[in-house]
C-alpha cells in the first residue's frame, strides 16, 4: 500500500505535493491524525497543534485554517449523543438531578476531548485535498494588498 501512496503524490513544490488528492482518503488520514499526503507522518505535534511540516514526507501543513469549525462540529456531535442519552435515561429511570450532573458532565467533557482532534485532523485533510488556502502549489500568495506568484 505504501508504494501506491507514494506514486499518487510523486512531486513536491515548496513542500507541497502536486499529485492527485482523494478527498475520502485525506479525510480518513486526517481523522487518524496522520498527514493527508503520505498517511504515515503525525499531523499534530501537540494535542491540537498542527505541525508546520509532516515529519515523514515534508508536506507543508501550516497552511491549514481550521479555526472554529472543529469545535462547532464537536459540539454538534457530542451534543446529539449526550442529549439523546440524557433523555433516554430520564424517561426510563427518572434518576435524581445529582445523578445527571455526576454522569453527564464528565461524559460530555471526555467525549469532546476524544472527538475534537480527529475532527480537526479530518478538516485539515479536507482543506489539503481541496487545495484550500495555501495548499495549492500553483496558487498565488497574498501579501498585504498585492498578489505575488509562488516562489520558483
Amino acid at each position: 500500500m505504501q508504494k501506491s501512496l507514494e506514486s499518487s503524490n510523486p512531486h513536491q513544490h515548496d513542500g507541497r505535493s502536486t499529485g492527485r488528492r482523494l478527498v475520502s482518503q485525506s479525510l480518513l488520514r486526517g481523522a487518524w491524525l496522520k498527514c493527508p499526503a503520505c498517511g504515515t507522518g503525525a499531523m499534530f505535534h501537540r494535542y491540537l497543534k498542527v505541525s508546520d511540516n509532516c515529519p515523514d514526507c515534508g508536506e507543508a501543513l501550516h497552511y491549514q485554517r481550521a479555526d472554529d469549525a472543529p469545535t462547532y462540529f464537536t459540539i454538534v456531535i457530542v451534543g446529539h449523543v449526550v442529549v439523546s442519552l440524557v433523555l433516554a435515561v430520564e424517561m426510563a429511570y427518572r434518576p435524581p438531578l445529582w445523578f445527571h450532573a455526576a454522569m453527564w458532565l464528565p461524559l460530555t467533557i471526555i467525549l469532546a476531548m476524544i472527538v475534537l482532534a480527529p475532527i480537526k485532523g479530518a478538516l485539515v485533510g479536507l482543506q489539503w485535498s481541496l487545495l484550500m488556502h495555501g495548499f495549492d502549489p500553483n496558487a498565488e500568495e497574498e501579501i498585504g494588498d498585492q498578489l505575488t506568484p509562488p516562489s520558483a
